[in-house]
């Protein structure tokens, strides 16, 4: 049963934070992603903060099991040690069925609830997951003083939770957004690949034949995750909350890395993970509007100021409707710029 809209947000344990009306505005074009039982990694951290949106501690997945508690506290120390700034610290805890889950949220909130910013909650497949995950959070959030609600970010990653996307983008006012798992989602669809995201070159068309039946055939591979991406990003922009991009397994690739963001973006996603540290200057290139389209969004804006009626620019017919798309890229712009020198240079902020 859905609470009334007076109830949504009220905080769900006495003395937790206000939940957040709006999302707060931040340039997340990347989530990169750290494993933080490593000591070499976490010596990397001031260096690094810099060149990301968001710094994430991996907890879950491609951490050994015997290393999950070296990772929980490795992560704590990361936290306490570096100052962000305006970039985002978040986590990704280990599966609600899971015997790490517990301790990973309650140390990490009883430790540097203060400075998180988002926990990542894996393998959610319906609003139950975020209600238990956000009830506790209110509970830790009360108990240690925590002054700034900390957002939840639910990965897609199985059937079920393909199926219960509307449900869990609207499930609590700790909603961040979503990200794409097309790995786990692959086996639980019981798809036939091995790749972690990416195109696979047995999805395919092929062209209409020729004139000559012996004739090579055109050949267009096609998008595996075309569907689930605009059904992730329809329930995100409808519940005012962010979709991602999941990781993209082939780190020496990084043409089809960079097509595979790129069509994330196109479609509406705010940003995507990144793995290794050549795929952060791939998404900083990508989820930032191009120049070029920035200044033409510019001058569509200056020739409508409120948005109505119709103009010509540079040959083609712009009204409302384009108006709309165009300070879509011109706000996104201003807040890459405001994060982002070198960007603020090249669309002229």
């Amino acid at each position: 049963m859905n609470k009334s809209p007076r109830k949504f947000y009220e905080p769900l344990a006495i003395g937790a934070p206000a939940p957040f009306r709006e999302l707060p505005v931040r340039v997340e074009r990347m989530i990169h992603f750290v494993p933080p039982h490593l000591e070499k990694v976490r010596a990397k951290m001031a260096d690094m903060i810099p060149t990301a949106d968001v710094i994430l501690g991996n907890l879950e997945d491609a951490i050994p099991a015997d290393a999950k508690e070296a990772a929980r506290k490795g992560f704590i120390e990361m936290g306490l040690a570096n100052d962000f700034g305006s970039t985002g610290l978040w986590t990704r805890v280990n599966c609600l069925n899971s015997p790490w889950l517990l301790d990973d949220v309650t140390e990490i909130v009883a430790a540097i609830g203060n400075k998180l910013d988002v926990i990542m909650l894996p393998k959610v497949e319906g609003v139950w997951d975020i209600h238990y995950l956000d009830q506790l959070l209110a509970q830790l959030e009360a108990k240690h003083g925590v002054k700034k609600p900390i957002m939840i970010h639910a990965i897609l990653e199985t059937a079920e939770g393909v199926k219960n996307v509307e449900e869990i983008a609207l499930a609590s006012p700790r909603m961040h957004g979503m990200s794409l798992g097309p790995a786990d989602l692959a086996a639980s669809r019981a798809m036939k690949t091995t790749r972690v995201g990416g195109g696979h070159p047995e999805y395919k068309v092929l062209a209409d034949p020729g004139a000559d039946p012996a004739s090579a055939r055109a050949v267009y591979q096609q998008d595996l995750w075309h569907y689930t991406i605009a059904k992730m990003v329809d329930a995100c922009a409808s519940a005012g909350i962010k979709a991602f991009y999941g990781p993209f397994g082939d780190i020496a690739d990084l043409a089809a890395c960079e097509v595979q963001f790129r069509n994330a973006f196109l479609m509406g996603c705010a940003g995507a993970w990144s793995l290794h540290p050549n795929q952060i200057a791939l998404a900083k290139k990508v989820f930032s509007p191009d120049p070029k389209e920035v200044a033409f969004a510019k001058k569509i804006l200056e020739a409508m100021p409120d948005g109505s009626g119709v103009a010509m620019i540079d040959g083609k017919m712009q009204d409302d409707a384009t108006w709309k798309q165009a300070k879509v890229i011109v706000d996104l712009a201003r807040q890459v710029a405001a994060k982002d020198p070198a960007y603020a240079a090249l669309y002229g902020f």
